[in-house]
């Protein structure tokens, strides 16, 4: 079990060119791998927002939220809720036992479509933020991806950012990443209206489908 310290926004439709000529930017960083292709299984549980359940390529992860951290300022371009997650993870054959208990006909299983990409942003001991790939093994750092996602046939897309590390820096580093970022950040404004983890974006999409 690991922790981590995230920023989310959700947004309806196509990933805007904006957001992903500043994502491919070199004022980003460098180290960009290729778009991530992959379809995975949520389980809706109505109302619980803080709760995550999903199945990804037959590996079961939950995360549950330990914390609400407030509001953070992402610079000139908005604001947005940060959380603390506790991330758990189970390889099959249990995660397979799971959709066998709970078979996909009853319809808790949502399946969404992603594409992400992704950066990653090491804090160095004195502090100072530098880019670095993402498959680069570092103790402190933080993570950035753009994700275009189809669920129900519908398109929307998500900015986030998801701080590890020491428990005790992890919401600084959150903290620190996000203020860098944001020096360059040429995207769109996003708003704390839309700032929310994957859970009550779930059941927004769920409860669109059903209307």
């Amino acid at each position: 079990m690991f922790a981590t310290a995230e920023l989310r926004w959700f947004y309806q439709g196509i990933l805007p060119e904006k957001m992903i000529n500043w994502f491919q930017s070199e004022g980003a960083g460098e180290d960009l791998e290729p778009p991530e292709e992959r379809e995975d299984l949520y389980f809706y549980a109505a109302g619980c927002e803080y709760l995550n359940i999903k199945l990804r390529e037959e590996r079961l992860e939950v995360k549950w939220r330990q914390a609400e951290l407030g509001e953070l300022s992402f610079g000139n371009a908005g604001e947005g809720k940060a959380e603390k997650w506790l991330k758990w993870i189970c390889e099959a054959p249990p995660a397979q036992s799971l959709i066998a208990a709970v078979p996909m006909e009853t319809g808790e299983w949502v399946r969404v479509k992603k594409s992400r990409t992704q950066r990653q942003y090491q804090v160095l001991a004195d502090e100072s933020i530098i880019s670095v790939p993402v498959n680069a093994n570092i103790n402190q750092g933080c993570t950035v991806e753009l994700t275009q996602l189809n669920v129900n046939g519908e398109a929307w897309w998500s900015l986030a950012f998801e701080a590890f590390g020491e428990d005790k820096n992890m919401i600084a580093t959150l903290h620190e990443v996000v203020k860098w970022v944001a020096k360059t950040y040429s995207g769109l404004p996003v708003q704390t209206t839309s700032s929310y983890g994957y859970p009550k974006w779930l059941s927004m999409t769920v409860n669109s489908a059903t209307q």
